[in-house]
């Protein structure tokens, strides 16, 4: 019997466990050192921002940005509800309200004519998600937010080195949150990110990360340090930073072999009768996940049990969507695009070193379960 395709695996080498031995044979400085601010400027470079404050995860990437924008009791926040539950928590966190608004058919984010529909007065921002690796409509989004006076923070959590028509993915709002945990591109375990080119949200977020706190060498200095605002302990230890150095080292190797991986399915899936793969035609697609979505006669339940059976692991992803999910449930709320991709689509394997032969048992297990259920 051939091994099992694992959903994902986790790309590392030698370069990996040299930084990792490298932080902890130090014996100091584990929780703020050199590798913190190594892997901030390596993301700044990368990107093209001026500021990237690295944190303990994706989710306080968020968080920590609506913070900087004060978002509080009242402010309206405009969310996809396709999307992983911590983009909509960031706002109830910060003390705003989710506003869910629907999504559009090609890029699977946020729908511009849908969000300039539902802005009002107490409208203060979005969160577009860049979905699955690629990037949503980002462009019309921000001509929107620019005529209605309103932020962006991009969920950039699953595109780090996407683009689309030239735009790089977390460079178009006032900030963007990035993800590090185990499945992303560059994977850390766990991490995040604040990206942006505002000095003002960069200090707040250097605040917010580590309690408040003005100073900078408060492990390092006799004195108990300058706290100048509330905040809290969200500080990437020096040695998961170390991680995200020998990462970014090779993001670039790392994204070609999921985009090699992704284009040989692609071009099988579009000769598929019943299978829409995700692609984005107009720019650079990382493939953080790699998703299919069927047509609507192909029980996808069976599909799922089908590949199980032959070895081939998949991932239901955002169904229910958020507002239907139990903590959110919003029923009234009117987000037919949202409900019917959610019910249709399906995360198959895919990481960096998913092979030739991985792929082509992928491909005959999706076609064959079509061909057998359709």
């Amino acid at each position: 019997m051939p091994e099992d395709i694992p959903l994902f695996e986790i790309s590392w080498d030698v370069d990996d466990i040299k930084n990792v031995v490298d932080s902890v044979g130090r014996g100091s400085w584990w929780a703020k050192g050199p590798y913190v601010t190594e892997f901030e400027e390596r993301l700044e470079t990368y990107v093209g921002v001026e500021h990237a404050v690295i944190v303990n995860s994706g989710t306080t990437a968020i968080y920590a940005a609506l913070e900087a924008l004060d978002v509080g009791e009242g402010d309206e926040v405009i969310v996809p509800s396709f999307t992983q539950q911590a983009t909509v928590n960031a706002v109830k966190l910060a003390g705003g309200d989710p506003l869910f608004v629907d999504i559009d058919r090609e890029t699977y984010g946020l729908d511009p004519a849908a969000v300039e529909a539902a802005i009002s007065p107490d409208t203060v921002g979005m969160i577009p998600v860049h979905v699955y690796g690629s990037v949503c409509r980002i462009d019309a989004l921000r001509d929107i937010a620019d005529d209605h006076d309103l932020w962006i923070v991009e969920d950039a959590a699953e595109a780090l080195g996407a683009d689309r028509n030239g735009t790089m993915a977390g460079t178009v709002g006032e900030a963007a949150a990035l993800s590090f945990c185990q499945n992303k591109i560059v994977a850390t375990g766990e991490g995040g990110a604040v990206l942006t080119d505002d000095e003002d949200i960069a200090a707040t977020t250097k605040l917010f990360r580590s309690h408040g706190r003005a100073s900078t060498d408060y492990f390092g200095s006799s004195k108990s340090g300058r706290h100048v605002a509330v905040g809290g302990n969200f500080r990437m230890p020096d040695v998961v930073a170390a991680l995200g150095c020998s990462q970014m080292a090779k993001v670039e190797q790392l994204i070609d072999g999921r985009r090699e991986a992704a284009l040989r399915m692609n071009e099988a899936f579009e000769d598929t009768d019943g299978v829409d793969p995700h692609t984005l035609p107009d720019g650079r697609h990382v493939y953080q996940f790699y998703a299919v979505t069927f047509d609507p006669d192909i029980d996808r339940d069976a599909v799922i049990e089908f590949l199980a059976d032959r070895g081939i692991s998949s991932k239901v992803y955002w169904d229910p969507p958020v507002h239907l999910s139990d903590y959110y449930e919003s029923p009234g709320i009117d987000l037919p695009v949202t409900e019917e991709i959610s019910s249709r689509v399906l995360s198959l394997p895919i990481h960096p070193e998913l092979s030739p032969a991985a792929t082509e048992r992928i491909i005959d297990g999706v076609r064959g379960a079509c061909d057998e259920l359709w």
